[in-house]
């Protein structure tokens, strides 16, 4: 099966999809702190720097979806994207980070590159709307629950508000309990939408609420599924990143370890030229 083209999406002066190379998405899944945040972030931009991978940093400031109410959920919204915003100038890299609800979306727009849509939340209209009349580039999450081809509707009713610029992340569908599979083939179906296709390497590897009061993971597996959608062709990469991922205090089981990440990348970047120029 040859390869479509998708539009191109500009992510600040960063492009996603088109003929473009390998996009990485990457930061830890929550802010913890601000120095962490930070020294994350400038540690992101060395590895990328060093293998001239196009990067877009990645963090919540406040993860709505917990298992558990009682599981951290980050600095809230006012302190979070003041760090994220610290981030972008300090660091100097496009941000992107997940709304749910109506009311943070212009607070959001303000600071934030690009704007994030929560899988769990890929039907919801009204947040949909909202995210498209920033005229931000909308980053839709497919639903575990959705099939690919569903995710042409969430796509429409961002269109509807004159915003063309959408791509969408692929994190895997629910199979029975606490269990996330990817079927590769859906990588392939969302292209048809003409959109640009993100690969979430760890967010696939999830095991939802599968410890009781949290999720667990298999991280053993990210490098396996990276290799494998971006041998698929896809346009970017979303990979959460921690400097002690077991010790995190969000998705540490299926986050990726900081000090791992330039070895892996490295792979994935001569893999993709290879795909993408054959």
């Amino acid at each position: 099966m040859m390869l479509q083209r998708t539009m191109t999406v500009r992510i600040g002066e960063l492009a996603l999809g088109g003929a473009s190379p390998l996009l990485l998405i990457a930061g830890p899944c929550v802010i913890e702190s601000e120095d962490m945040t930070l020294r994350i972030a400038t540690e992101l931009r060395g590895i990328t720097a060093r293998l001239k991978i196009p990067w877009v940093f990645k963090a919540s400031y406040d993860k709505a979806n917990r298992t558990s109410a009682e599981s951290y959920r980050g600095p809230g919204l006012e302190k979070g994207l003041a760090i994220l915003g610290r981030v972008r100038r300090e660091v100097g890299v496009p941000v992107i980070s997940d709304v749910h609800e109506v009311a943070q979306v212009a607070p959001a727009a303000r600071v934030l590159d690009a704007i994030q849509i929560p899988a769990f939340l890929c039907r919801q209209t009204d947040l949909l709307v909202a995210a498209g009349r920033t005229m931000k580039p909308i980053n839709i999450k497919k639903g575990q629950f959705m099939a690919p081809e569903d995710m042409a509707q969430p796509i429409r009713k961002v269109r509807s508000t004159g915003n063309d610029n959408i791509f969408i992340t692929e994190r895997g569908a629910s199979f029975g309990y606490h269990n996330l599979v990817v079927d590769m083939r859906s990588l392939a179906i969302t292209r048809e939408t003409g959109r640009p296709v993100v690969f979430d390497a760890t967010h696939s590897v999830q095991l939802p609420a599968a410890d009781g009061s949290c999720s667990g993971g298999e991280r053993k597996f990210v490098p396996l599924l990276a290799r494998a959608a971006v041998a698929a062709g896809v346009d970017g990469l979303f990979m959460e990143v921690h400097p002690d991922p077991n010790h995190a205090l969000c998705d540490g089981p299926n986050s990726w370890p900081l000090d791992g990440l330039e070895e892996l990348l490295r792979l994935l970047k001569e893999l993709d030229r290879m795909v993408k120029s054959s």
